[in-house]
């Protein structure tokens, strides 16, 4: 009998619908669009407006058109995974509210809390699920309201960021198509370049800590960006070696859209062409979990069943990882 693996067998995504463009945040904050291009290679962001939106409105929106665009009912799926560092609440779960408002019921779901790597986290994990046979259909959603914790007055920080989400379903495959292999890593002395102080248990909110600008994220953006370059290019190089895929047999490299930098010295690093890696981070930005399901969800439409894809991403934390999957449908 073959392996059973869990594949991805669609993808939906959900993006706000107010675009804040270089040219307003140089209204907001001391910057230029050349000054952001050139650092970051980003142009736009959406931005996720009106009281009471947090980030399950958009996972659920991008749910329910994955449910409709597979044919699924809501009583089929018995996992949603949710990647996110923006959860609505505290508590319960963002993945519980996608569920309540997309009519799953009784299925597992949980968040898990990894930065940007939040969804190849989630990713793998329900694979496991699935690679168990007792699951058969399972949803894995990606996304942050990175707005919601951004300090417009922090040109380092809140240019780079945005809001969005995707939404990909799993199901089992023996025909060779599906999650392959897997190198995830953390090392938890990286928390100290990249991370938002207070709103946890360690420094609750308090008036001080709201005066003190605590709940905004903190960047030290050399110390990042030396990290990530390093990390996402060892994994991304490790998986191919592991797996003897020669840089012309990859179709493509998803990498977490962070810094267009960063981005292009993770492919040059694995010596694979412009052409062989998703980029959207010009009309995006950052989404951290989100970036990975959006650039897939954008490029559908180009992939072929049976290429071989690697996604990377880096996170804070720090959190980073690659996976290694063959595509397993051709576009409708």
């Amino acid at each position: 009998m073959n392996k059973i693996r869990a594949a991805i067998t669609g993808i939906e995504a959900s993006v706000p619908e107010y675009i804040l463009t270089n040219q307003e945040l140089e209204k907001m904050v001391d910057t230029t669009d050349e000054w952001i291009m050139s650092r970051t290679g980003v142009k736009e962001r959406h931005i996720l407006k009106g009281e009471g939106m947090g980030m399950s409105v958009m996972g659920a929106e991008a749910v329910t058109k994955l449910l409709e665009k597979t044919n699924t009912r809501p009583d089929e799926i018995e996992l949603l995974i949710c990647g996110t560092v923006t959860a609505d609440m505290k508590f319960p779960a963002a993945a519980n509210l996608i569920c309540h408002k997309t009519g799953i019921v009784g299925a597992l779901s949980f968040d898990i809390n990894a930065a940007c790597s939040g969804f190849i986290f989630a990713l793998e994990t329900a694979a496991r699920f699935i690679e168990t046979g007792k699951y058969k259909k399972a949803i894995v959603v990606g996304g942050d309201k990175m707005s919601s914790m951004m300090d417009y007055t922090d040109r380092q920080t809140c240019v780079i960021f945005g809001d969005g989400a995707g939404a990909v379903m799993l199901e089992p495959r023996t025909d060779g198509t599906g999650l392959i292999d897997s190198v995830l890593r953390t090392d938890g002395s990286g928390h100290e370049f990249l991370y938002m102080k207070a709103g946890g248990s360690a420094y609750p909110a308090t008036f001080e800590t709201v005066e003190r600008r605590e709940h905004f994220v903190h960047q030290e953006g050399q110390a990042v960006f030396k990290h990530a370059v390093k990390n996402m290019a060892d994994v991304s190089v490790e998986i191919m070696q592991r797996n003897d895929i020669a840089p012309n047999q990859l179709a493509w490299l998803v990498p977490h859209q962070a810094n267009m930098r960063i981005i292009e010295a993770t492919a040059h690093r694995m010596g694979i062409r412009k052409e062989q890696v998703m980029i959207n981070i010009e009309k995006y930005g950052n989404t951290t979990s989100g970036t990975i399901p959006l650039c897939l969800f954008d490029y559908e439409k180009q992939l072929r069943k049976g290429d071989n894809i690697i996604l990377s991403a880096f996170g804070g934390g720090f959190t980073w990882g690659a996976i290694y999957l063959k595509w397993a449908y051709d576009p409708k």
